[in-house]
């Protein structure tokens, strides 16, 4: 099989694909605190150092994804603000009660879900040990289970509903330390986990589309890039079942499920050709060799700059029976060394790993690898090797997780958990956690979800689709084309902002061919799309609503504003000189130009208002209406032929 996607029958290969959405809600204070729910750029008032290490659960196990955080030996330093976070982020002061603005719109989402609600909200501590939380637990309360939504190839079962308290922000990363921001720790989360029914990646992004809309029609939710996270839990059959974490925009759903189901494809054909080749785990040793001084007059560049420290040595791990396997391609541009290598950065911090399926390069030539080959006493036919230069103890600890790595692949795919790339490929993060991991929080009381409560959540529920459709067509004075195409875009509550804000000022109908059209129609141009802001958009309809500029002018604004999105858009309008003219100024540019047209319009009366028309609008467009210049030359040309 080539590394195509195209021919993957999923349903003949058995996917399965989960969902877990991660969505932000705009409250007016975090969670657990009454700090403000926005993020700060500039300003840091104190700094503060931690180091975390995993507790065992209540039944006495210790989990094993904190485990690993924990071995890697790292101080987190935190960076705080006095007008984004206080001392219960800094974990000085105990949490203040569960914010009921959250729970209120983590109840709504719950009901238009189908789901049932629990009686009572109890907050449970997960532990979370890599810093991102300066407590080394993130707060979550389970509120909503056993629910459903219908999607057009069946319904989609949804197994739980909670919310959670996002994570610090990382800013920095380097050997031995993590730099983290409060800011961002405590926003409420809603997280929705759906049931294992997907099982096409481009019904995972419908289906992920709709959560996400759901929750934002609450009103109630954020924008902007982190904003919303998605995380998919893949399995095939004969395969393993892989959470993938961290996508950040929708349209990338499909591919990380693509090429994770090619990876495990790929994986199960690896284990396949390793027992055709009559290899066995046992092949694989602990047993690395020395080769410090056999590189002393190398001419890699890499190895002599690894070498440099007194400490370091380049150790090597004998492979037979290997010949082209670490080269396996199991993504594009990631192959079974790949794999290796992710496991070595992350279990001992190494820079990476050289394998003889990718050599001569890396400046070491081909005569060094046969030497190599040679002093190993291998055959080059057949064998593999791999080098790892670093210090000591990161290189054995580096060749121990790769010897068990390779040891897996007898078996097929690990189960794990994996970073999502932003070509859509994937790379090992950690252990899958397990159930030791959650314990009670002792701080905080549980929450009674009275009738008042549901009576308030229901109040801002998201009504149906159908519903909603219906609304646009009949209220709006929408097409039913247009409103599909609005129910269908991930700014539909932007839509029904806007429209409430500017009702009896500006069409529902511009507002809705705005976000879909044109901005369809400018992505289509090539224009980066993705650079405007929700507010770039507020701001001009606002303009167009205080009749500052004319609604053709709506696109090239916007263009603008994606290829210059930290200027105002004041100031586009501005550099791009589109400030609408008054009346009397329209008839003063309509009546030059019909006078230094004269000739043209005397010659070709049946032409004379395409001429004048065509002419205005170079000078006018964006600046006036353009029903209103039509309006306009055609009563000084009626009155000319008068």
């Amino acid at each position: 099989m080539g590394l195509s996607t195209g021919s993957i029958d999923y349903k003949r290969i058995g996917l399965k694909v989960g969902l877990e959405i991660h969505v932000q809600l705009d409250t007016s204070r975090k969670l657990f605190c009454h700090c403000p729910t926005k993020l700060v750029e500039e300003g840091v008032d104190s700094v503060f150092y931690r180091e975390l290490r995993p507790s065992r659960s209540e039944i006495g196990e210790v989990d094993p994804a904190a485990l690993l955080e924990w071995r890697k030996g790292r101080r987190f330093k935190y960076l705080f603000s006095n007008t984004s976070s206080c001392l219960v982020e800094a974990d000085e002061e105990p949490p203040h009660s569960l914010n009921p603005e959250a729970l209120e719109v983590a109840l709504a989402v719950a009901m238009a879900l189908n789901m049932r609600i629990i009686d009572e909200v109890y907050v449970m501590r997960k532990i979370v040990i890599d810093g991102s939380n300066v407590s080394g637990f993130q707060r979550t309360s389970l509120i909503a289970v056993n629910g459903w939504m219908d999607d057009e190839e069946g319904r989609i079962g949804i197994q739980t509903l909670c919310l959670e308290e996002d994570a610090a922000r990382k800013i920095e990363e380097k050997e031995g330390e993590a730099v983290y921001k409060l800011d961002r720790l405590g926003i409420p989360l809603v997280e929705i986990a759906t049931a294992p029914d997907i099982h096409s990646p481009e019904q995972a992004r419908r289906v992920a589309f709709k959560l996400g809309q759901l929750v934002r029609l609450t009103g109630k939710a954020k924008r902007g890039l982190g904003s919303i996270r998605q995380d998919v839990n893949i399995s095939i059959e004969g395969g393993g079942k892989v959470e993938i974490k961290g996508i950040q925009h929708l349209y990338l759903i499909p591919k990380v499920i693509e090429y994770e189901v090619l990876r495990q494809l790929r994986l199960l054909e690896l284990r396949d050709e390793l027992r055709k080749r009559g290899l066995s785990k046992e092949n694989i040793r602990k047993e690395y060799f020395d080769l410090t001084d056999f590189f002393a007059n190398t001419q890699s560049k890499l190895i002599r700059k690894a070498l440099s420290d007194k400490n370091s040595r380049a150790y090597v791990l004998k492979l037979e029976g290997f010949k082209g396997l670490l080269g396996f391609e199991l993504q594009p541009g990631r192959r079974f060394g790949s794999e290796l290598a992710d496991y070595a950065r992350v279990w001992a911090g190494v820079g990476g790993i050289i394998h003889s399926d990718e050599l001569p390069g890396y400046g070491i030539t081909r005569e060094e690898v046969e030497a190599i080959y040679k002093t190993l006493s291998l055959d080059p036919v057949r064998d593999a090797f791999i080098i790892i230069v670093d210090r000591v103890e990161k290189v054995v600890k580096a060749l121990d997780v790769i010897v068990e790595r390779i040891k897996t692949a007898f078996d097929g795919v690990p189960e794990e958990t994996r970073a999502a790339n932003p070509d859509g490929t994937s790379r090992y993060m950690r252990p899958r956690p397990g159930k030791a991991r959650m314990y009670p929080e002792t701080d905080i009381p549980p929450v009674l979800v009275s009738d008042d409560l549901i009576s308030r959540a229901r109040k801002i529920m998201p009504e149906p689709l159908d519903v909603k459709l219906d609304r646009l067509v009949r209220d709006h004075g929408l097409s039913r084309e247009l409103a599909l195409k609005v129910l269908n875009d991930l700014r539909l509550d932007l839509y029904e902002k806007l429209v409430e804000k500017w009702r009896g000022r500006v069409a529902p109908s511009l507002i809705a061919s705005t976000l879909t059209n044109t901005l369809r129609m400018l992505e289509n141009e090539g224009v980066p799309i993705e650079n405007i802001d929700d507010y770039h958009i507020e701001e001009v309809i606002e303009l167009v609503a205080n009749g500052v500029v004319a609604k053709e002018a709506i696109p090239d604004i916007l263009r603008e504003a994606a290829l210059n999105p930290s200027m105002r858009i004041v100031e586009i309008v501005k550099k791009l000189n589109i400030a609408v003219v008054s009346r009397d100024q329209v008839v003063e540019i309509i009546d030059k130009i019909i006078k230094d047209n004269i000739e043209k319009i005397k010659a070709k009366p049946d032409k004379a208002f395409n001429i004048v028309m065509s002419e205005a609008m170079k000078i006018l467009r964006g600046k006036v209406d353009g029903s209103t210049v039509s309006e306009i030359v055609k009563k000084r040309l009626g009155e000319l032929i008068k």
